[in-house]
């Protein structure tokens, strides 16, 4: 019998639209790329509101509060109610999106100049 106070983490995840289907987010749960409250969890973990969750996905790290629980999916709008990103974590990740543009359109000319080397590598080293 489950309690109606918490959800499993795989099914919470695949309802916040962090991922596109559960075994996408068992697979990214069982290689550690999420974090329960600064600990590394398995997919059937129970959450429940407040609990903070540290997500890596595709070079980015979302650092989010579980607001509200679901075990259904739900559309995009509705999805993002169910948690709330820390503030420290979004400005991180806006910015790392930017860099990853720049190095995006950096690689587009083709085989860099001795001059966007030594930029990429400036860049690599603040890193």
């Amino acid at each position: 019998m489950q309690n109606k106070d918490t959800v499993r983490l795989d099914r919470w995840l695949w309802a916040a639209r962090f991922y596109k289907t559960r075994s996408l987010a068992v697979g990214a749960i069982k290689r550690g790329r999420i974090t329960l409250n600064t600990r590394r969890a398995k997919p059937s973990r129970q959450i429940m509101v407040g609990d903070l969750l540290t997500i890596r996905k595709a070079q980015l790290v979302y650092e989010v509060s579980v607001v509200a629980l679901s075990e259904k999916r739900l559309s995009a709008p509705l999805a993002q109610a169910l948690y709330v990103e820390l503030p420290g974590s979004m400005a991180a990740r806006e910015l790392r999106e930017q860099e990853m543009k720049a190095n995006r359109q950096m690689r587009i000319n083709g085989r860099p100049s001795k001059k966007d080397r030594r930029l990429q590598q400036a860049i690599k080293r603040q890193d």
